[in-house]
């Protein structure tokens, strides 16, 4: 087991992982990211129109292994505004 880190990056900034999580693998270490982007995205999209979310996962050295991020776009086809 390993220890990582899951650095969040979004439209409030970074926000730096200073626990981390003991994950044995990659696939536990790709379903974390996808937890966290799902989790995360339902409040970045809320109100907006556009959105992205970024996770970088780091390992115990502090070297950065991974980035996954998670684009939002939603268009509307006529000209009217649907607020």
């Amino acid at each position: 087991m390993s220890r990582y880190f899951f650095d969040l990056h979004n439209r409030d900034g970074a926000i730096r992982d200073e626990d981390g999580l003991e994950l044995s693998t990659r696939a536990s270490v790709t379903k974390e990211v996808g937890r966290i982007l799902l989790d995360v995205t339902q409040d970045e999209i809320a109100g907006h129109s556009t959105g992205a979310v970024s996770v970088v996962v780091r390992d115990d050295s502090g070297k950065a292994v991974s980035i996954a991020n998670l684009m939002f776009s939603n268009a509307w086809f006529d000209e009217e505004s649907s607020d």
